[in-house]
């Protein structure tokens, strides 16, 4: 670690602390240089991928743009924030555990599918036809046809 006061790279960690909450490290630090001290915080840096549209342009991932169309999907519909905040985190999970640098949109669409099937059936629903881009009547009755026989075989 470079001292901020004369550049040295000849630094010593004097003493170390995790915070209360366990996600960040306080180091006291001593230039053999000039002998001053100074402070320096070690927290994780975690990159979520990359989304890539349908359209082939790139974006961040937003978790708050996650969280919005799973609330639209569950408006009005009996699934407390808690629910929705542990879905949203284990879309992330699953993101950031893939490894990957970018994901198409579609996987993201799939996995929110999959949380949403989980918590609601209408939200799942609602989703599908919006994600899926339904254009009649039958789409949907296949869609729920095809949720009701899932759900049978896992009953």
């Amino acid at each position: 670690m470079k001292c901020p006061f004369c550049s040295s790279f000849d630094t010593q960690v004097i003493d170390s602390r995790v915070s209360e909450e366990g996600d960040t490290i306080r180091r006291r630090r001593r230039c053999a240089a000039c002998d001053r001290r100074f402070t320096t915080y070690e927290r994780v840096d975690l990159m979520m991928p990359a989304v890539v549209k349908r359209n082939g342009t790139r974006s961040e991932f937003d978790p708050h743009k996650l969280r919005a169309s799973m609330n639209l999907a569950l408006r009005k519909r009996p699934v407390s924030t808690a629910e929705v905040d542990a879905a949203v985190v284990r879309v992330q999970e699953r993101l950031l555990s893939s490894g990957r640098r970018e994901v198409p949109s579609g996987y993201v669409g799939e996995l929110v599918m999959g949380e949403l099937r989980q918590l609601d059936q209408v939200a799942y629903v609602r989703f599908a036809s919006v994600y899926r881009s339904f254009e009649d009547i039958n789409e949907f009755v296949k869609t729920i046809d095809e949720f009701q026989s899932t759900n049978d075989d896992e009953h």
